[in-house]
Formats: C-alpha cells, structure tokens, sequence
C-alpha cells in the first residue's frame, strides 16, 4: 500500500516548483507595472494632494515661509465678485462649445461617413486643425479678426455690413473664444464619431430596413445612435474637459478683456499664480476646478451610462 501511494504521489519538492513557476510571472508583470505607478504617484497623485494642501496657505512663490489659514482661500474666492463674474464666464463659454461641438462632429461623421469617394479629403480637412499649436493659429485668427484689415470685415463690407470688432466686444468675446476653441477640436471628436459608426455592423441596417426602417432618420434612431451610445458618452466627457481646459485662445487673444468679459477660471488661475504670485489662492482655484470635473465626470459616467447599449 505504501509502494503505490509513493508512486501516485508527486514528489514534496514538485509542488514547491511549481508555486515558484506560478509566481514568477506575476512577479514579471508586477515588475513591469512599476515605472508606471511610479509616473503616476509623480506626475498626478502626488501634485493633486501638493496642490490641495497648498490652497490651505498663504504661500507666495518664492516666499521661504507660509501659513496656514484653513479655508480663507476659498471664502476669499467665493465671496469675490470678480471671481464670481469668471466662474459666469466660464459656464456661458462652455454651455455654448459643449453642445455645438458634440453636435457638429456628430453631423460631420455622419456626412463624412456617407461619402465614398471624397471621405478620406474630408477627414483630412476637418483634422487638420487639430494638428495645428493654437497658439499659432491664435495669432492668425487674430489677423482674420482684426476690425479693419481682417479677412472677416472684407467680408462684412462686401456684404454692405459694418465690421465688427469680435474681440473687443463684450456680447460676443466670448463666443468668438468658444468658436476659435471648437474650429481646432470638431475635427478630434468627429474622428471619434467616425470610428463608432465604421464598428456598426452593416446588417443591423439591413436588418432594419427589413423592418420598415426605410429613411435615413429611421435608421439612424433605430440602429445608428443606439450603437453609438458608447462613443456618444466617451465624446461628450472628452468635450467637457476639453472645454473646460479653453485657456490658450483666451491668453493669446483677449487676456481675459475687454473689462474682463473673457476672464475664465484657468486662466484666472494662471494669473493668480504667474502673475500676481499668490501660490494659495493659485492652489485653491485649482482644487475647485478639479473637484468640478471630477463630480461632472463621475455624474455623466452614472446617470448617462445606464442609457449606453454596449452589445
């Protein structure tokens, strides 16, 4: 009895081996994590809480000392009617860019994909600006605006229309910031549009069709936006925060005039931090803005998610 368990049996070093073989590949893996939780904790998680912690000082930069003065940032800010007239700014802009780009790359997909022979031309043209420095570009619109010289008021005056100073107008700064900011990146999220409608499957319209779904407007509310629900919400989250990070146009441009009519919060906060030194109130604008679009995003990943077929 002894001899045929001896031989049933592996030997007692085997099963030792055979945990040191199962754990060497999760130590590989483990290992090849590192340097990206590494870049994380440097680059993100460790600069969030620097950040944080600093908007409960008064630190100035380049000070050698600070103090802490709990939540005086914040009741500073919120108690601010400059700040208040930016945080104002700031929704009117993005209720403005928010839907008219998703809108717009959305019909440009849906144009562009109907194509057959001229898609590819297309693509590259509303791409184009995407791969552009708007801070170039920036420079260019300026001109293109320019009240007297500018493309647009030849424009305007062949029309027998008075130019306009788009820039310098405070009924329309703004606009003109947010149609500047959607030229350069429509082009990014129809791309986006592009390959949710090149991954429907052909027979679904078909199959559709079959069913009665004779217009185009039948399938695309039947077929199209259902299976787009995914890259529907990835392009609406992409185009919140995109939007809300609008700060290179309003630099370049504007520098928040005229009287502060294009004063947003980024770029509030890089004057508060570049300009006028003031580290803390710098850190605490910052951590609001953060807490914004992390409450915006998780709320569109749990109400709008429940809406999103995936199959």
């Amino acid at each position: 009895m002894s001899s045929i368990e001896n031989i049933s049996s592996p030997p007692r070093g085997h099963s030792v081996a055979a945990e040191s073989s199962d754990r060497a590949p999760i130590l590989a893996n483990a290992a090849y994590l590192i340097p990206a939780i590494v870049a994380l904790l440097a680059f993100f998680i460790l600069p969030t809480f620097v950040t944080i912690g600093l908007s409960f000082t008064d630190w100035r930069l380049g000070a050698r000392s600070l103090s802490f003065v709990g939540l005086d940032n914040y009741r500073d800010l919120l108690a601010s009617g400059a700040f208040n007239d930016t945080l104002w700014n700031t929704l009117k802009l993005n209720l403005f860019v928010i839907p008219t780009s998703f809108l717009t790359a959305l019909l440009l997909a849906l144009a562009i994909h109907s194509q057959t022979r001229l898609a590819a031309f297309w693509q590259t043209v509303f791409f184009l600006p995407v791969t552009s420095t708007l801070v170039a570009m920036a420079i260019v619109w300026q001109w293109v605006l320019h009240p007297q010289v500018g493309m647009a008021a030849w424009v305007l005056r062949q029309l027998g229309l008075n130019p306009i100073n788009w820039l310098n107008d405070p009924d329309l700064v703004l606009y003109t910031i947010g149609f500047i900011s959607m030229w350069q990146l429509v082009g990014y999220y129809m791309v986006l549009f592009l390959a949710g409608l090149l991954a429907i499957p052909r027979h679904l319209y078909e199959a559709a069709q079959m069913d009665g779904a004779r217009s185009g407007l039948d399938r695309f509310v039947h077929v199209t936006w259902p299976m787009l629900g995914p890259t529907a919400l990835f392009v609406l989250i992409i185009t919140i925060i995109k939007s809300l990070q609008i700060f290179d146009v309003v630099r370049v441009l504007t520098k928040g005039g005229p009287n502060g009519a294009s004063e947003i919060i980024l770029h509030t906060l890089y004057q508060e931090g570049f300009i006028y030194f003031r580290t803390g109130i710098a850190a605490a604008i910052a951590t609001l803005f953060f807490l914004v679009m992390l409450a915006l995003t998780l709320y569109q990943m749990r109400v709008f998610d429940r809406r999103v077929h995936y199959s």
